[in-house]
């Protein structure tokens, strides 16, 4: 099942659901994907059937939503700074055609010559994926921001003015709510751009933090339930009438060095994020980026994420913040 959100007629949120590839209606009495999600998490059911009970109501067109501008984030916070953006990096094995010469570039290497990055891409290797009981290796954690930080689907990502990049990072994200006794749910994965500044982080790796605080896009849709193991779809740059750069990317446990369950409890083993009604939209990596193939974005560029078994593709132009002065003033 896939769940969005889009702005009714009066500024309301209409909850809506679907197969994948079947036609979209309503949820009856949602005030909110949060809202049904913590009545189930609450209530100690699933999703699936608090959304059952709710009914179904009219017909939506998510299409002519999407073209008028009316998507929202599939899942809002009533306070934005209850929802927290955060993503892990060195996750990805690469593509299938890359990953056995990636494995040897880490096991034959002497442990002294390689760069923080790869001892901790090898870290992931060996310890990312636990046998059952057994704790893995934590993988690179970061944070990009809270709700104040989101933008819609369809919506510019806007890079500010000091930015020296701004690049896409096409990745799956978890979705999680935290029940009122501090128990992390998972609603679903969504399709997500992490947007972020890569020659900053190209200066010095210390760098990285500055980089990822930058908007992120996610949705538009939310698939209930599990992942698949193997993910597979394409990342692209539109620029005006033109495809400037289009490459598979993949995503899944199949494609990674960490299972989905290692990055969440090293996420939400921090009673910080374990907080009763707090949001969080957790990414978990890539290994396709345009500006790693020499690509070079422009205000306008149009970046485009898809894949099959998520419903809508998430689109989002590029845009780029007036400078501003900022001065500290004392009190």
């Amino acid at each position: 099942m896939l769940i969005s959100q889009i702005k009714g007629a009066n500024g309301e949120i209409i909850v809506a659901v679907r197969e994948a590839g079947g036609a979209a209606r309503s949820v009856k009495n949602a005030v909110s994907v949060y809202a049904l999600a913590m009545e189930a998490a609450d209530g100690g059911k699933s999703l699936a059937s608090v959304i059952e009970a709710h009914g179904y109501g009219d017909a939506v067109d998510l299409e002519k939503a999407y073209a008028e501008g009316r998507f929202l984030p599939p899942i809002t916070h009533p306070d934005a700074a209850h929802l927290h953006l955060t993503g892990t990096g060195l996750t990805h094995l690469g593509s299938a055609a890359t990953r056995d010469s990636m494995h040897k570039k880490t096991t034959e290497a002497a442990e002294e010559t390689l760069t923080d990055s790869m001892k901790m891409f090898k870290m992931g290797l060996e310890n990312g994926k636990p046998k059952a009981g057994e704790k893995g290796v934590q993988p690179e954690w970061f944070y990009k921001g809270n709700g104040y930080g989101t933008a819609a689907p369809g919506a510019p990502l806007i890079s500010p003015s000091f930015a020296l990049d701004g690049g896409e990072e096409p990745e799956m994200a978890g979705i999680y709510v935290i029940a009122k006794d501090g128990t992390p749910f998972r609603i679903g994965f969504a399709l997500s751009n992490e947007f972020s500044d890569h020659v900053t982080e190209r200066i010095n790796y210390l760098f990285l933090a500055h980089s990822k605080l930058r908007p992120a896009a996610y949705g538009p849709e939310i698939r209930i339930g599990a992942a698949p193991d193997d993910i597979r779809g394409t990342s692209r740059i539109k620029r005006g009438d033109k495809v400037i750069f289009e490459k598979p990317f993949l995503s899944g446990e199949a494609n990674m060095s960490h299972t989905f369950a290692n990055l969440e409890y090293h996420h939400f083993k921090y009673g910080l994020f374990r907080v009763p009604g707090d949001v969080h939209v957790h990414m978990f990596g890539t290994a396709t980026l345009s500006f790693a193939d020499g690509v070079k974005t422009e205000e306008g560029d149009v970046f485009e994420i898809e894949v099959a078994e998520f419903g809508l593709a998430l689109r989002n132009p590029l845009k780029v913040a007036a400078e501003e002065e900022i001065a500290v003033r004392q009190l």
